[in-house]
């Protein structure tokens, strides 16, 4: 029995040692948090809108649009990577497919781009 928990030793050592230094940077934060926030700091700087205090409001439907496109687009770069590593074991195919994928994509975007969903006048 005591060897098994010698082999378990390190792991429960590891758990412990994970568990202090995730405490101390949840706990340190309250503790040495510079408490004297300025307005620019309270300010809205991803989405854009201002603090509201109902939140049924209706958004413009160009961030939802934006946003969407962004999704998308960065799941082409999610695809692409995976493409490159394995591009010699794919072979031919592999890349007229990956050109096809391109191809739609990039329709779509000339189609966004000339409907105007990427201006955000």
């Amino acid at each position: 029995m005591s060897g098994l928990l010698e082999q378990y030793l390190p792991l429960v050592v590891f758990m412990a040692v994970s568990g202090l230094i995730a405490g101390a940077l949840l706990i340190a934060p309250f503790l040495l948090a510079f408490k004297a926030p300025d307005t620019e700091k309270l300010s809205a700087y991803e989405c854009g809108f201002n603090a509201f205090d109902d939140a049924r409001m209706k958004f413009d439907v160009r961030f939802y649009l934006v946003s969407l496109l962004f999704i998308i687009f960065d799941l082409e770069v999610a695809f692409l990577f995976p493409w490159a590593v394995s591009f010699k074991e794919v072979g031919v195919f592999g890349f007229w497919s990956m050109m096809v994928f391109l191809g739609v994509l990039t329709i779509g975007f000339v189609y966004e781009w000339k409907k105007g969903a990427l201006e955000w006048d």
